[in-house]
């Protein structure tokens, strides 16, 4: 009997061990805001910042009581690159600045959403965006099968030929069956999961809580104008094959639901993050038919036909990746300007296209930067609004990124957005923006 207790004992000192050991490697792993926000570059960045009285500088003529400036934002796709984005939206937070209007394009618009979802446009929101994400296993968002989850993984470890050809002939059911080597329904209860602790769970919410203009919103002194009809607006892109409609949503949602405002706003992003291949199409069923149908489609896509029955939308980057034109107004000049923050340093070398997959990397490439490309070459003032995270050798489709990693993300995108308050001069922007407006007259 007494053998017996002891080897119990013993078992029980062996299993407390073992538990004790995996919550010591567990809390080492577990990441928290401050690795982020008190990174010693990202710390010493913003106290450099404050010394040189940029809080102080003028970015905008809308303002707060508080004396916080108001912008507009717009952020660019790029897969889990993403996390930059959150490095760069602290830092002008820091800064005091405030995002009045956000719009984005699939990991653009998770952010945006993101923002947008977590309270009225007066209140810093980057640091909650580091709480959601720092210990989020992105792998979570690979919901496929094994063969697609070893397959994203031989592409994020550069495998070599034969066995990406291997890999590549276990998901030809995956794609055949699903269009898609991932379903994404991890990723849309994960998003619609955070919505709802911030209290949101249909666009009607959204607009409730961000859609609100902040108390004591005012116009710089000397301006000689007003905040009569702002607005705070949220806008993502997604890609609707079914009728070859680049589709801003909310603003066009009435097209695919009979009570869009009672849509989740997360399925929006899903669409909008729906990489081809890589995840499933969203679909929606039940598309609103009829006379008056018709003529939503015509007027707000300029689609002509019979509204298809069912709408099929893929990431909306494949036509729009860095959606800069949604809140332009080109014959005004505006009272807040609009920030793009792109991921990556592009068009600065010519391809080198050797082979099919390179041939169609440059087409793919060139086909959804066209629109973004075009615009900002018609509207050169808004060079001067852009800034580019230099995102090093990062994978944007490496889903199982570890914290290193996320953190030298975030702090790359913490250092673009220092460089480009430095040199962003609002006033000289206006100049340039009224000559402008003035040659259209």
């Amino acid at each position: 009997m007494t053998a017996k207790l002891n080897k119990y004992k013993n078992l029980n000192k062996t299993i407390l061990l073992a538990v004790l050991y995996n919550y010591q490697i567990l809390k080492q792993s577990i990441m928290k805001i401050t690795d982020f926000t008190q990174h010693s570059d990202v710390f010493h960045l913003i106290e450099g910042l404050k010394n040189e009285g940029i809080p102080k500088k003028q970015f905008s003529d809308v303002l707060d009581e508080d004396g916080n400036q108001y912008v507009e934002l717009v952020m660019e796709g790029g897969g889990v690159l993403g996390v930059a984005l959150i490095g760069y939206n602290f830092v002008l937070e820091q800064m005091g600045l405030r995002f009045f209007s956000l719009a984005g394009t699939s990991a653009g618009s998770i952010n945006a959403l993101l923002l947008a979802g977590m309270g009225d446009v007066s209140k810093p929101k980057a640091e909650k965006l580091v709480d959601v994400l720092a210990n989020k296993n992105l792998m979570e968002f690979v919901d496929g099968d094994s063969d697609a989850q070893d397959f994203v993984e031989a592409i994020v470890k550069d495998a070599g030929m034969m066995k990406m050809v291997w890999k590549g002939v276990q998901i030809v059911d995956n794609i055949r069956d699903d269009i898609g080597l991932n379903p994404g329904k991890n990723f849309l209860d994960w998003m619609a999961g955070i919505l709802k602790k911030n209290g949101i769970e249909t666009v009607a919410d959204l607009e409730k809580n961000f859609g609100a203009v902040p108390g004591g919103l005012k116009i710089r002194e000397g301006i000689g104008r007003s905040i009569d009809g702002l607005r705070p607006r949220f806008t993502v892109i997604a890609a609707d094959l079914t009728s070859e409609t680049k589709v801003e949503f909310p603003r066009m949602a009435s097209l695919y639901w009979d009570d869009d405002k009672s849509v989740n706003p997360a399925v929006f992003v899903r669409a909008s993050m729906s990489v081809p291949y890589f995840f499933s199409p969203l679909i929606i069923d039940n598309v609103p038919q009829g006379e008056q149908a018709m003529h939503n489609w015509k007027s707000l896509a300029g689609f002509n036909g019979i509204p298809p029955k069912k709408a099929l939308f893929v990431d909306g980057g494949i036509m729009s990746n860095f959606p800069m034109d949604v809140f332009h107004k080109k014959n005004v000049v505006p009272r807040m300007p609009t920030f793009g923050v792109r991921l990556g340093v592009d068009r600065d070398k010519a391809n080198n296209i050797k082979g099919p997959g390179k041939l169609f990397g440059a087409m793919f490439n060139s086909i959804r930067h066209l629109h973004d490309y075009d615009f900002i070459l018609r509207n050169p003032d808004y060079k001067q609004l852009l800034e580019k995270i230099d995102i090093g050798d990062h994978n944007w489709l490496n889903f199982a990124m570890p914290k290193e990693d996320k953190i030298d993300l975030f702090v790359r995108g913490a250092k673009a957005a220092a460089m480009f308050l430095r040199k962003f001069d609002w006033k000289s922007y206006k100049v340039m923006r009224q000559k402008h407006v003035d040659a259209l007259s």
